[in-house]
């Protein structure tokens, strides 16, 4: 049977740089990959002309009948409250349970690094992220909001089920690409925290091969900046996890090059949510100046996903090619629009 994917272009550059992933993708259709887009109208604009956010029911039915997603950005200063961001990119990581964000940092041309001393090959590591538990779970409360007594509190949650599994599927993943893996913890400030080493040392048996390494996150930020080339494979609670992939993503070229995928290791199968990571930066929507590549790349992880790793492969080295050639947008050292870089960039697929 044909896999369907869901698409939500979303909110401010969303549309654009979904856009033109989705005429990539019609590139990869046109030679044999066997896929159904089924584009959803969720965002800001519904959510102003109709209060509809993500209903339980659409996601449901995407859930049943999708194989993945792809999503542009969520995110509008048209609702402050950030509602509908918060129902559709979090609605779909916890309600099906994507407990693993993973996100790949390569750089794709020595340029990019901006590390004196560092090239390409310096800066090539993978982040899994724990997505459902940590800091992020929005448990805490306020009191005196605005007076002098002022006290905020926030705190995070970490369960043996879910660092267990995140670790494992980091672990999963270090085996296979035969690299070392470490995981970052601040558990010497931070007592709650030392679950993680606990169950990191307990599955270290269950993986002979791999060398582990535990840092504290302030001592592997100050190493990712002084040697990057260390490390290859990270695990890491939501927050962390959340910062050190951006810090990451600086060293290969910036955020606009970033994909990310949001996945259910334990099950093959299971449905996965794949996105750039550079947010629907609102102040550049319409302008014709969004790096669409991360899109693109979000887009090589999900067809990875259906199966069709070869042209995955295909994405990541047309990628390379673009910048290589400087046929890309400002960010990344070249001259063209959104437009004519997602056209560059399907001209040089088409020659691979």
């Amino acid at each position: 049977m044909t896999p369907r994917i869901a698409v939500i272009a979303g909110d401010g550059i969303g549309p654009e740089v979904v856009g033109q992933a989705l005429l990539v993708l019609d590139e990869l259709r046109r030679g044999g990959v066997d896929v159904d887009v089924w584009e959803l109208p969720l965002g800001a604009d519904l959510y102003l002309k109709s209060g509809t956010t993500f209903p339980l029911e659409l996601r449901d039915e995407v859930r049943r009948t999708c194989a993945a997603v792809l999503l542009g950005a969520v995110g509008d200063p048209r609702v402050p409250s950030g509602e509908h961001a918060h129902d559709i990119l979090l609605g779909m990581r916890t309600s099906w349970d994507l407990y693993a964000n993973v996100r790949p940092v390569r750089a794709l041309h020595d340029r990019l690094v901006p590390l004196k001393g560092k090239a390409r090959g310096d800066v090539d590591l993978v982040i899994y992220r724990e997505n459902t538990e940590g800091q992020y779970v929005g448990a805490g409360r306020e009191h005196g909001r605005g007076t002098a007594a002022e006290i905020a509190m926030s705190r995070e949650v970490h369960t043996r089920r879910g660092v267990e599994r995140l670790l494992r599927a980091a672990f999963d993943f270090a085996h296979q690409q035969n690299q070392p893996l470490v995981m970052t913890d601040k558990s010497n400030a931070i007592p709650a925290q030392g679950i993680w080493r606990r169950v990191l040392q307990e599955l270290r048996a269950d993986y002979p091969s791999v060398p582990v390494e535990a840092l504290y996150v302030d001592a592997l930020a100050a190493r990712l900046i002084e040697q990057p080339e260390r490390h290859r494979v990270i695990a890491a609670n939501n927050l962390f996890g959340d910062i050190l992939a951006d810090q990451c993503a600086a060293l290969a070229g910036g955020l606009g090059l970033a994909p990310s995928a949001n996945l259910h290791p334990a099950v093959p199968g299971h449905i996965g949510l794949f996105e750039p990571v550079h947010g629907s930066a609102p102040d550049l929507a319409g302008r014709d100046v969004a790096n669409p590549l991360g899109a693109i790349r979000s887009l090589g992880l999900l067809v990875e996903h259906l199966g069709h790793a070869a042209e995955a492969q295909r994405i990541e080295r047309a990628a390379e090619e673009v910048l290589a050639r400087k046929e890309c947008t400002r960010d990344v050292g070249g001259s063209l629009g959104t437009i004519a870089a997602g056209r560059a960039f399907r001209e040089v697929l088409r020659a691979l």
